[in-house]
């Protein structure tokens, strides 16, 4: 009867570094098919918010399509055209890339 018992406390001592172990490996599978895609994701978004130039064609945060107007740098706004004289001013933080118009054509 001993035996069973030893045999018990032998084998949930060992089981917290397999889990730990699991933990890891689940967490770095995460890591490498979630975390990693969105950062580079958010890296090509702010690059395209700092590189922005008039003419442009985007999308602001809240789906309005246009062409970017004007830019102005001191206070971070971007002017997009989303019809004929048709201008809203919108924060460059809101600014993405319209996806239709870099597939070719």
């Amino acid at each position: 009867m001993n035996i069973h018992f030893a045999l018990a406390a032998q084998s949930a001592a060992g089981g917290g570094f397999d889990f730990l172990l699991i933990m890891l490996v689940v967490f770095g599978i995460m890591w490498f098919f979630m975390i990693r895609p969105q950062q580079k994701k958010q890296k090509e978004i702010r690059n395209f918010q700092n590189t922005l130039e008039k003419g442009a064609k985007v999308v602001t945060g809240g789906g309005i399509y246009g062409t970017v107007s004007r830019i102005d740098t001191e206070t971070g706004k971007v002017e997009v055209e989303i019809a004929k004289g048709v201008v809203v001013s919108v924060d460059r933080s809101y600014v993405f890339a319209d996806s239709k118009a870099l597939q070719p054509t």
